[in-house]
């Protein structure tokens, strides 16, 4: 398996050289693409200069990376609301061949409740409570034969309902902004938020494990899931996939013909995700005083599992590689080496079923202490 993901990383590589070579253009990766994560800004020093030694220093740096990656990339979300409930639920349906019981909730929250949000929960019918539960950023039912055939509930959220999604280079002031004016926060920092308000309900109930919640999503779902995930400290594992630039990829190491921060945050693109300043920064990235490995860091001593694709280029396996890295000292600083992971599957761009095993694998080590055949510490690419 290792030799098979590097080899076809590396193939990767050598395709893109053929391809420059014979459009005339220079996009060979230079060593440089393949730089030492030693370059990257230090996630353990702190401020003040001073070196990051203790736990009790870790949280007073921890305080800091969110105040950073807040202000300057994501935006301000407000605390709380603490007044989820649920307006209205579903007759609840049994799918998946009788194998899980479906049940449909619509939220209330903010402001004077007013604002709404969907949450889907898939139970597996004869499974143990309470019950490890993975949470997904957008609805989606696919995954729940999976993941109800290993034990585990699946829920997931319409987070468009707190902030819409539209076509690129168009932004609409979503519910949630509306009614939250003062904050600064983009859509994935709304999306976040969302998150962790379908948490504040999940949380109620009885039959999930509240020591287990795994929050996850795909592309622009996972650069969601890991600010979620780094943020709210009651999930936990974190398990952003294909989530590229402003979710585990990062912006200083990156392969060629991947989604850079000038391009993402382009008015004509996604300038709307991020904080509205946060653009000023592409083709300046070294003067960002963080990467993403900060955000990784976040996740400590917690569980994080990066899934990806090799194929995947826009997303840039080679920074969610160098993120994995440049997160580590982190984790081990806090006694939990075996918390930060990686996973690397061929193909392109989705969240499969090979990812979710990935997932599985890793809960099942973390909570069951059950071993599996994944390993989650392959490199496909050169340190």
């Amino acid at each position: 398996m290792a030799m098979n993901l590097k080899l076809r990383a590396l193939q990767s590589v050598f395709l893109i050289a053929c391809i420059a070579i014979v459009c005339g253009c220079s996009t060979t990766p230079k060593r440089a693409q393949f730089a030492s994560v030693s370059k990257l800004p230090d996630p353990l020093r702190l401020d003040n200069g001073k070196r990051v030694k203790t736990a009790e220093a870790w949280k007073a740096r921890r305080g800091e990376i969110i105040e950073m990656v807040l202000s300057i990339e994501y935006g301000h979300m407000p605390p709380s609301p603490e007044n989820v409930v649920v307006k209205s639920e579903l007759v609840p349906e049994i799918v998946n061949d009788g194998k899980t019981a479906h049940r449909r909730v619509l939220l209330r929250l903010g402001p004077e409740h007013s604002l709404e949000m969907a949450v889907d929960l898939y139970l597996p019918n004869n499974a143990a409570a309470p019950l490890p539960t993975v949470v997904r950023v957008g609805l989606d039912e696919k995954p729940s034969a999976q993941l109800n055939g290993r034990g585990y509930a699946y829920a997931c959220y319409d987070q468009h309902a707190l902030d819409p999604d539209p076509k690129e280079g168009t932004d609409v002031v979503g519910p949630a902004q509306a009614a939250y004016p003062t904050y600064d926060w983009g859509s994935i920092a709304v999306w976040a938020w969302g998150a962790s308000r379908a948490l504040d309900y999940l949380l109620t109930l009885p039959e999930l494990n509240r020591d287990q919640f795994i929050v996850t999503g795909h592309s622009r779902g996972g650069k969601t899931a890991l600010l979620a995930g780094a943020l709210d400290e009651r999930f936990a594992m974190v398990v952003p996939n294909g989530s590229g630039a402003g979710g585990a990829g990062c912006f200083r190491v990156m392969n060629p013909n991947s989604e850079t921060l000038e391009l993402i945050t382009s008015p004509k693109r996604f300038k709307s995700w991020f904080q509205k300043d946060f653009g000023k920064f592409g083709k300046r990235e070294n003067e960002l005083p963080f990467d993403q490995h900060f955000v990784k860091a976040l996740v400590a001593p917690r569980l994080l599992l990066s899934t990806d694709a090799l194929g995947d280029l826009w997303a840039n396996p080679l920074g969610t590689q160098a993120t994995y890295l440049a997160a580590q000292p982190v984790f081990d600083s806090l006694g939990a080496p075996g918390s930060n992971a990686i996973h690397f599957r061929e193909g392109g761009h989705d969240q499969t079923a090979e990812d979710y095993a990935a997932l599985l694998d890793f809960a099942d080590l973390h909570f069951r202490g059950k071993p599996g055949a994944t390993r989650f510490d392959l490199l496909p690419f050169p340190k």
